[in-house]
């Protein structure tokens, strides 16, 4: 059972405006702010491996950290579902990385229900 509320992401530290060339191929981070923005539905670190045809996890939770401080610029946020247990339910508190926590502390149990991110308008 996923939360049914959103956290706004993002340690706050400066923003970083990104110049958007329309003859250059996007990068792999304009990519992702792309599809976060144009989805109707939370997608989890794993579903933009698939889509992005990457094969780790860390590398879009290094994205979706840095993701969090750009869109700010553009009056954007970055909105997590967050992460929860899959045997207690426990909703897990917002942290400082995008990354999911390794077990529940209420029940120890390792069956982690992955955050999922969504750009929208602040």
């Amino acid at each position: 059972m996923h939360s049914p509320f959103y956290f706004v992401y993002g340690v706050y530290r400066k923003s970083i405006d990104s110049t958007h060339h329309s003859d250059h191929m996007p990068t792999r981070r304009e990519r992702i702010v792309e599809i976060l923005e144009n989805t109707d539905d939370a997608v989890t670190a794993e579903d933009l491996c698939q889509m992005l045809d990457v094969r780790s996890r860390s590398i879009i939770y290094e994205d979706l950290d840095h993701i969090s401080r750009s869109v700010k610029s553009r009056n954007m946020q970055l909105l997590v579902r967050p992460a929860s247990c899959g045997k207690c339910l426990h909703v897990f508190n917002m942290r400082k990385t995008a990354k999911p926590p390794g077990r529940c502390p209420k029940c120890k149990s390792e069956w982690i229900i992955a955050p999922a991110f969504i750009i929208r308008p602040k």
